[in-house]
């Protein structure tokens, strides 16, 4: 039970692969979502699907609203951006994310791409102090959990090709956003391997949620 002047925690359960059936990031995050609420039976989680519902490109009326002021948004631009005001308050309600994210052609998929469009905003997500952008998602954390076909760790060979947790540490760190790890389940593509990964994924996945 939640003490009288405990606050509620709140979850960001994000699936990014445009597969449904047959994800195996959906379902290590569904492992991850299921456990975290047998430990946390009392807090709220958001979900956000975006590989079974795009989010859409920024453009140019999004721009437009991007670059003015509030007050001078025309009602065309505060459609445009509204779904960005959304997408942001969802990350601001939350202390915590998790992210299923299969790698496509070596980085994160282009839908996701298109979700980082909307919430790397300069007037929420960041504010400019003296020309440096200084990151607002403080205080937060974030579990991404990736499905890769191949090795890509450090050792395999194959580390120079990953660009998935490189980009991904960068960029919510210009948001503030520190405190990330990553579980892989990598070598998909082998069958001898695969049932192993995914093992020691599901592992490190119930280990982790247990203490997120």
């Amino acid at each position: 039970m939640l003490s009288p002047d405990s606050k509620p925690r709140c979850l960001l359960h994000m699936d990014v692969s445009a597969r449904v059936q047959g994800s195996y990031s959906r379902q290590l995050t569904q492992k991850f979502v299921s456990q975290w609420q047998q430990a946390n039976p009392h807090h709220q989680i958001i979900y956000r699907d975006i590989g079974r519902f795009p989010i859409p490109h920024i453009d140019e009326t999004w721009v437009a609203a991007y670059e003015s002021e509030p007050e001078d948004r025309t009602a065309e631009m505060q459609a445009a951006i509204a779904l960005s005001d959304t997408l942001i308050d969802e990350l601001f309600a939350a202390d915590c994310y998790v992210m299923g994210m299969p790698m496509y052609n070596l980085t994160v998929p282009s839908t996701f791409k298109a979700y980082l469009d909307q919430v790397f905003r300069r007037d929420r997500t960041l504010q400019i102090v003296n020309g440096i952008p200084k990151g607002q998602l403080t205080d937060k954390k974030l579990l991404v959990i990736t499905t890769r076909k191949y090795n890509y760790r450090v050792g395999s060979g194959r580390e120079d090709r990953d660009f998935l947790e490189p980009y991904l540490s960068a960029i919510f760190k210009v948001m503030g956003l520190t405190d990330i790890s990553y579980i892989h389940a990598d070598q998909l593509a082998s069958a001898l391997n695969k049932d192993q990964s995914l093992a020691h994924a599901t592992q490190a996945i119930h280990q982790r949620a247990l203490r997120f």
